[in-house]
This record gives structure tokens, C-alpha cells and sequence, in this order.
């Protein structure tokens, strides 16, 4: 398949070379900050991941795209990402549940990407200078360098008011009534939950009034893309949540309730985007092998009303917290995802007996 050259180039001057594949953009080039994903597979799950908002994803594995794709994989009505950097692009793709292959899936949502690069040196960069903001596209060089010094990062983002559902909607039919704040939530997740609950998924924006008006038995507090701190009015709405209703969040979710329990977040050097994360939970000292999709993470020591109950064995980065008192928790990783095992569905079991504990109680 004939392609049109392409260029790469990261905003401390950094450049790569390849070809122009999926969306080609009007005006030649692409803007986001680069991240790392080193996931073997689920890359259509990654790609339509709505926490991607705002950067480019350089899969770290060389072959993406040989299993096709179907629309039971997507994780949200479109993507997010900025755009998408592979080492080999599979053109035929063979798989039974395939309609069709990833680059045509790419075009249908408008993502760019970028080919026949050497990701191996593009992830030992980031590893080295940390996640870097930057451009690539098939315009000439000049432009896609100008454009990449003028593109910005995540810092001090939201993009939870670009991601978030515009009206509520209802999933599953279970006797106990769950609302999740969707700050960017993925399909899956919401199936995990209709599979227990009966789901209300409501816009990021509700008030703790909105929310109480729809009488749950619980709220949930979704993954999402950004910067939490630029994100304190949610973080107003959790503190005045917390301790009234059961509360279990994932990601994004577990940095804003973090921030509600007093605690604070610290961006990490090149984040966690991945499918094979130790995680160890210190009350049972069992290990799970995570799913994960993070550029931000709770600082050590920074919680007042909560404890830490899970911890990434490779860099020790906060992966869990608990507050008994405030029948609250919150898990930094992806519970929903099968990134193989299926290792840490228990916390969706683990919020349904929170509920019906907290059910009995109150009646």
C-alpha cells in the first residue's frame, strides 16, 4: 500500500521519520502529548478509550492491527485520541469476530496515524525525558516542527467536559440503583455495572442535588482523561458526597475521590499505559496483573481520611485507597478490562456487597 511520507517531531526537537496512515488531517499534521502503551493486544479497546483524549499513542508492540476489528470492542461512541504511531500496521487482518481492519477504523473516526517508525526509539525517548508534547503529519517539515513547539500537554487540562455524556441514560435492571459520574467512562464499564445494578449514567457536571434527586443506593466515579487538578469543581461535589453515600471510582475517578479524602496528584514521568502491571492488595496480600492507563497518580502520605490498600509492584506508585468510616474506595487501575486474567473483577463484587451491607443498614 503506497503511503505519503511523514515526519514526527517531539517538542524538544526530537524527530522521527515514517508514513501517513488512517485519517489524513486537512492541515497536514496532528498535535498531542505522546504516551506509551505496551499492551500486545486490545489496541481498538486503547484507541476508542476516551482517557486518551488530548495524546498520541505509540504502541510499543511492532505488529498492531493483525486481529481486525468489530464494534463489540469499542469503548465509547468515538475516539478520543489525538492520533496513533505503529511500527507495522497490519493491511489484512484475520480474526472470526473481524468486520473489518483497524486502519479502516481509524478513517471511520477521524484519527491520524503514523507508520514504519521506530517506536523502540521513540519509547526509549519518553522513557528518558518523560511524556512529551509534539506533532507529526504528512506536511512538509518545517510545518510539522512549528506545529509540534506550539502544542501543549495535559497539564492543567479538562477534558472531561468534552468526553462526558450530554444527557443521562439507563442501564441493567437490578434491585439496587447505582449513579456513575461519567468523567469519561468506557462501555465495559458500564456493562460490569448493569451486569449488577441498575445504572444511571449522568453527565460529569450533575450537582450533589441532581444527584441525590435520583435517590441512589450508591454512586460511581469513572475513569477519564486530564489533569485532576484542573478539575476541583468535581472535586467539590465529591467532598460534599462522601460519607453519605457509598462511593467506589476507578481512575480518574480514584484521583478525584483521593483529592476529596484530602489528599493530592502528582504527575508521573511517562505514566502507566499497559496490560501487565503488578499490583499487590496489602489487606490480602494477593498480586493482580492489572490493566492500566495513567499519566497522573495520588502522592505518597497526602491522604487525611483514607488509607492505601494497593501498590504497583514496579514503582510503588498508589494504586488503591479505602475509607472505612466514609464507606468509600477507589482503585487507580482498570478492574473492568480482561487483559488476560481477570484479576481484579472482585472490586465490582466488592461494591455490591458495600451497597447491600449499607442497605440493611439504613432500613
Amino acid at each position: 500500500m503506497s503511503r505519503p511520507p511523514a515526519s514526527l517531531v517531539l517538542s524538544d526537537g526530537a524527530t522521527f521519520e515514517g508514513y501517513a496512515a488512517g485519517h489524513l488531517p486537512t492541515k497536514g499534521f496532528t498535535q498531542g502529548e505522546f504516551v506509551f502503551n505496551t499492551a500486545l493486544s486490545g489496541y481498538q479497546e486503547i484507541i476508542t478509550d476516551p482517557s486518551y483524549a488530548g495524546q498520541i499513542i505509540s504502541f510499543t508492540y511492532p505488529h498492531i492491527g493483525n486481529y481486525g476489528v468489530t464494534p463489540l470492542d469499542d469503548e465509547a461512541r468515538r475516539a478520543w485520541c489525538q492520533g496513533v504511531v505503529v511500527r507495522d500496521l497490519s493491511d489484512v487482518p484475520s480474526n472470526w469476530r473481524s468486520v473489518g481492519s483497524l486502519e479502516d477504523h481509524l478513517r471511520q473516526h477521524g484519527v491520524p496515524a503514523m507508520v514504519g517508525i521506530d517506536t523502540r526509539r521513540l519509547t526509549r525517548h519518553l522513557r528518558s525525558k518523560g511524556a512529551l508534547a509534539g506533532a507529526f503529519g504528512h506536511a512538509d517539515l518545517d510545518v510539522v516542527t512549528r506545529a509540534a513547539h506550539e502544542a501543549k500537554g495535559t497539564d492543567d487540562t479538562d477534558f472531561v467536559s468534552a468526553v462526558t455524556t450530554s444527557e443521562p441514560y439507563a442501564q441493567g435492571d437490578g434491585d439496587l440503583h447505582v449513579v456513575a459520574l461519567d468523567y469519561g467512562i468506557k462501555t465495559t464499564m458500564v456493562r460490569e455495572l448493569s451486569r449488577r445494578f441498575r445504572v444511571t449514567v449522568v453527565p460529569a457536571s450533575f450537582s450533589p442535588e441532581k444527584i441525590r434527586d435520583l435517590h441512589p443506593d450508591g454512586v460511581f466515579l469513572s475513569n477519564g482523561p486530564g489533569d485532576p487538578v484542573a478539575l476541583s469543581s468535581h472535586v467539590r461535589v465529591l467532598k460534599e458526597l462522601v460519607g453519605t453515600l457509598p462511593i467506589f471510582g476507578i481512575c480518574l475517578g480514584h484521583q478525584l475521590l483521593a483529592d476529596a479524602l484530602g489528599g493530592a496528584t502528582f504527575k508521573l514521568p511517562f505514566g502507566h499505559h499497559g496490560s501487565n502491571h503488578p499490583v499487590k492488595d496489602l489487606a490480602t496480600g494477593k498480586i493482580e496483573i492489572t490493566a492500566q492507563n495513567h499519566n497522573y497518580a495520588v502522592v505518597p502520605g497526602s491522604l487525611t481520611s483514607a488509607v492505601v490498600s494497593h501498590v504497583n509492584l514496579n514503582d510503588g506508585v498508589i494504586e488503591g485507597i479505602y475509607a472505612e468510616n466514609e464507606r468509600c474506595f477507589s482503585v487507580q487501575y482498570h478492574p473492568e478490562a480482561g487483559p488476560g486474567p481477570h484479576d481484579a473483577r472482585y472490586l465490582f463484587d466488592r461494591f455490591e456487597s458495600l451497597l447491600r451491607t449499607n442497605a440493611l443498614e439504613v432500613h
